[in-house]
């Protein structure tokens, strides 16, 4: 297992309120070993103006899954953040909820590299995303 800090899906949902998580209802649903899921709503809150999930709500997605695997990484008062992020949009989706899996490349003590994949409801690859983040 690569997480050092101990939580529950209940504790990560919670850190989403009141912040862009929470505005577009970005839920945590499983803490595997070596990866973490979230899933977003794909609606007009993530709709681009075509009707389509936003490429920018996707990076949205990714960003928010590698910067919080990022910080259940790390101990004591530090913290993480994103410093570049990358998103290959692959396949379209307009409805339903897309769900982002999240996975480490690197996790060094001064930075970490993710790898977060977003897929549609049918498990097609919608979004190959990489964040790089900094510990601080």
């Amino acid at each position: 297992m690569i997480w050092k800090r101990e939580v529950t899906l209940d504790v990560l949902n919670a850190m989403g309120e009141g912040n862009m998580l929470g505005l577009l209802d970005i839920r945590f649903i499983a803490i595997h070993d070596d990866a973490l899921e979230a899933t977003m709503p794909v609606d007009s809150r993530t709709h681009q103006p075509f009707g389509l999930l936003h490429g920018g709500a996707s990076v949205v997605l990714a960003e928010s899954l590698g910067s919080v695997a990022g910080y259940l990484c790390t101990e004591g008062e530090r913290k993480v953040v994103g410093v570049e992020v990358n998103a290959n949009h692959i396949r379209s989706a307009r409805s339903g909820r897309v769900r982002g899996v999240c996975r480490a490349l690197h996790t060094g003590s001064r930075h970490q590299v993710w790898q977060i994949d977003i897929y549609d409801e049918q498990d097609k690859l919608c979004c190959s995303s990489r964040l790089t983040t900094a510990v601080i």
